[in-house]
């Protein structure tokens, strides 16, 4: 079935249930009275906010749990309810800003989606999105196919099966990938389309950023897409992706921001924000597979039942979203740029416990 803007997230299943379960036991204080503060959601996200919160605590700002469940989890953990704070890569479609009304959206870094691949003797590859669409299309099935070999003159490539990997769970780096080859290539929005789980038509599935990674580690010949922080933490090779320019560009935090640099406008933090996209951005230095990851909170905290544990969640916010922006490029994820943490604040000063401001106006 076609994904499309819309496309219900599905469930992380069985995991989300316990994990839910998990959270309902360890809600509440530590042993020094500070709040426990719990998250989760895109493993895209999961090693900054892992930085974020061993900085947060070691400056005395109080303990933040995050489980990595992907985006489509995360997302379906924030419409129940069962954490103080979800991630992801893809907004909210229509239908789930209309499940969660009062949502808030806090764009909290730019990130980079990468082809690495698993070709040994090639050290250097060249990809653009259509060839892209017809390998997951399972319309390139060889290393050495004419395309692909049109794209790279003068490498030999192998005569080698293509070993496709994609993501297994819902997840907001599919959103972003698909997204881009929504874009790029008519076939493979009519017959695919885009959301954080699609049906593959090809490919072994991988859970998690990590999963993918190690499927492609584990099986030479193979390529797939994950965030650009796991490639450097695992020193994969990746691919130079022709952008809407026609050059071809390697993914780097700063082709990310160029490509935020592309969209004229942003909404409101308490509007919906499910078209927006910088996927195939224009301009020389953009690299057309980025991304924000956002944060999702609820505009009223009444339901975390007291205004204490809703305060630290403004605290940490206000934390990631300021001053813990000079640790996002430790991860290889870009710092928002200062109009987006301007908006950042405005939204934070929306938010209230039982219909009181916890933040000055």
């Amino acid at each position: 079935m076609k994904a499309g803007r819309n496309r219900v997230l599905g469930p992380a299943g069985a995991g989300l249930a316990a994990f839910a379960l998990a959270l309902s036991a360890c809600a509440g204080p530590d042993e020094s009275g500070r709040e426990i503060l719990t998250g989760a959601g895109a493993t895209f996200a999961m090693p900054l906010i892992t930085v974020w919160a061993s900085e947060y605590e070691a400056e005395g700002g109080g303990r933040v749990n995050y489980n990595s469940i992907g985006s489509g989890g995360g997302i379906r953990a924030h419409i129940d309810h069962t954490v103080d704070f979800a991630a992801t890569e893809a907004p909210l479609s229509v239908e789930q800003f209309g499940r969660a009304p009062g949502t808030l959206t806090l764009p909290f870094t730019i990130g980079t989606v990468t082809m690495a691949y698993n070709v040994p003797g090639i050290e250097e590859l060249r990809l653009t999105g259509e060839v892209l669409a017809e390998i997951y299309l399972e319309r390139i099935t060889r290393w050495n196919d004419p395309a692909l070999q049109e794209l790279n003159p003068g490498v030999d490539l192998p005569d080698r099966t293509i070993v496709v990997v994609h993501r297994s769970d819902g997840s907001g780096t599919t959103y972003v990938f698909t997204d881009y080859l929504n874009k790029v290539s008519g076939d493979w929005s009519d017959r695919v389309g885009f959301g954080t789980a699609v049906s593959w038509p090809t490919g072994i599935g991988g859970n998690g950023n990590e999963g993918v990674a190690g499927a492609i580690g584990n099986n030479p010949y193979s390529l797939g897409y994950i965030e650009l922080s796991y490639v450097s933490s695992l020193g994969l090779p990746t691919a130079f992706i022709r952008n809407r320019a026609g050059i071809y560009v390697q993914p780097t935090l700063q082709g990310g921001t160029a490509a935020a640099a592309a969209v004229d406008a942003l909404p409101d933090g308490h509007e919906s924000w499910h078209e927006v996209s910088f996927t195939d951005a224009p301009g020389d230095d953009s690299y057309p597979i980025s991304s924000f990851s956002y944060f999702l909170v609820h505009e009223d905290l009444g339901r975390l039942g007291s205004r204490g544990r809703a305060e630290a969640l403004v605290n940490w916010l206000a934390w990631t979203l300021g001053e813990g922006q000079v640790f996002n490029n430790t991860v290889s994820n870009a710092a928002i740029p200062e109009s987006v943490q301007a908006l950042n604040f405005r939204t934070l000063d929306r938010i209230t416990f039982d219909g009181e401001p916890l933040r000055s106006r």
